[in-house]
């Protein structure tokens, strides 16, 4: 019975080590899109450059639109004596949060 036990241990240690062994594959693994070299245009500059310059001029414009929408918004609300608020009211929330969605979207990539 001791000799079925001992072999059964060394059976499944040796199993774990092929196991363990099998995990851990040196094989190099694909890098992402994101880590490839980068494209020169025909003009010499990085492909990368340019998407990351008209992004960073678009949010600026979209933040200048937002904080103009902000302030509309706001002097809505403060001449509004009532609690009921119009449509275009709640348009311009709307237009708020397309524009912060935007904004947030293009900042994650």
């Amino acid at each position: 019975m001791t000799r079925w036990i001992g072999r059964g241990a060394l059976v499944l240690s040796l199993f774990a080590l092929g196991s363990l062994a099998v995990s851990q594959d040196p094989s190099p693994r694909p890098r992402s899109a994101e880590r490839e070299e980068d494209v020169n245009l025909p003009s010499g500059k990085s492909q990368r450059d340019e998407i990351l310059k008209a992004e960073r001029e678009q949010n600026i414009k979209d933040a200048n639109q937002l904080a103009e929408l902000a302030g509309q918004l706001k002097e809505e609300i403060e001449k509004n004596d009532r609690f009921v608020f119009s449509i275009s009211t709640l348009k311009k929330t709307d237009e708020i949060e397309k524009l912060v969605k935007r904004i947030r979207s293009r900042m994650r990539h």
